[in-house]
């Protein structure tokens, strides 16, 4: 009788806020791509800082490890993250990915999971970090916006660009069409910024 080999799978544990549209675009890549085959990963678990997130319920029906680090009761950024980081190792995650999680890291964090720290934003980084991304690119006159995906570092929006979307902007647009335009590109080039990391 042959012996079975074991295959260390490599954890993504994926960070929300919200609704998860993000996380889900990622959940449904890594079973489409077979992930878990062809690069031994899989999507371990889904964290929320808040209770009512609604991408929790679909990480549930997906199988998935879905948990809440409310960040409400802690006394500061500090405590709050060393919570989130017990949650995190406990499936010592291979990479870590911000998919809308709506909380600034403390470098201290950040440091902790260097190299395998990832977020989206809603721009062209350099271009337009931080909030409100959209009606900045209109108020500003650009032709194109788009989304990045990028490593993070202690810097807000600013770590090494993994992929970019590029979004024209057209006659009539507002922040909310623009928006949503952007967002379908983040669907596709966060999964594919992950699948590529993975190899």
């Amino acid at each position: 009788m042959k012996g079975i080999i074991a295959v260390d799978m490599k954890n993504i544990v994926i960070l929300i806020s919200g609704g998860g549209s993000n996380m889900a675009a990622i959940v449904r890549a890594a079973q489409r791509e077979h992930w878990d085959q062809r690069y031994s990963a899989r999507v371990s678990a889904v964290i929320s800082n808040r209770p009512d997130a609604g991408g929790l319920a679909f990480a549930r029906e997906q199988g998935i490890a879905a948990q809440v680090v409310d960040h409400k009761p802690f006394a500061n950024r500090e405590e709050f993250d060393a919570a989130l980081a017990a949650a995190i190792d406990r499936h010592e995650p291979a990479l870590v990915v911000l998919a809308g999680f709506m909380r600034i890291l403390t470098p201290g964090f950040v440091a902790r999971y260097q190299g395998r720290l990832l977020n989206i934003h809603p721009s062209l980084l350099p271009a337009f970090p931080g909030l409100h991304t959209h009606q900045r690119a209109l108020d500003a006159g650009c032709r194109f916006a788009g989304a990045t995906v990028h490593q993070v570092t202690a810097e807000l929006d600013f770590g090494p660009i993994l992929e970019q979307a590029v979004v024209p902007v057209v006659p009539g647009d507002t922040a909310q069409s623009l928006a949503a335009r952007v967002l379908t590109q983040e669907h596709l080039i966060y999964p594919r910024a992950i699948a590529t990391l993975l190899r």
